[in-house]
């Protein structure tokens, strides 16, 4: 394992052999803690849970992700690379986002780079800079900077959804 400075905000990661970001020791408690109280109801800002059939599995997995969404276009971008949720939405192409007891069932289309940066820029910045404490969490913790959006998208798989049966859910805020 090797520490590297993050192009964004030169702050060091550990990284595995194979060079992609791990993902923060912080993060698995996080989720234990998150992932029922979302399923309770409990707003958590534009955090909801997805639910994304499991690529070897196939048993339903469900964890806590942050919704992006400015000018109709939403999606939800990895900060932490290639995790499991990201696989797994890969091979389905299909979810269930769930906050409290609205359930909705999306389309994930990944973005290609190009994309993934234009998306930076139009949905997540803005999405961001709504709020001081967003603007502070997309750039120190999820170590993100929208600044510079190309540079962002590199290693951040990001997936925009669109929604199935017609029917749309009401973004959490």
């Amino acid at each position: 394992m090797a520490a590297s400075p993050s192009v964004e905000t030169g702050v060091p990661i550990v990284t595995a052999r194979r060079g992609r970001a791990r993902l923060p020791r912080w993060v698995p408690f996080f989720n234990r803690i998150a992932r029922p109280l979302l399923a309770a109801g409990i707003p958590m800002g534009p955090d909801v849970l997805i639910t994304v059939r499991g690529r070897k599995s196939g048993l339903p997995r469900t964890t806590p992700v942050t919704i992006c969404e400015n000018r109709g276009r939403r999606g939800l971008i990895s900060p932490f690379g290639e995790v499991n949720w990201v696989r797994n939405l890969r091979t389905a192409g299909r979810a269930t986002i769930t906050a409290g007891r609205r359930k909705e069932e999306v389309a994930a289309v990944e973005l290609g780079l190009a994309e993934a940066a234009e998306f930076i820029r139009d949905v997540l910045a803005p999405h961001a800079r709504r709020t001081r404490i967003g603007l502070w969490f997309v750039r120190n913790i999820d170590r993100i900077d929208i600044d510079h959006p190309e540079e962002a998208a590199r290693g951040r798989p990001v997936f925009e959804l669109h929604p199935v049966g017609g029917s749309r859910m009401i973004s959490p805020r």
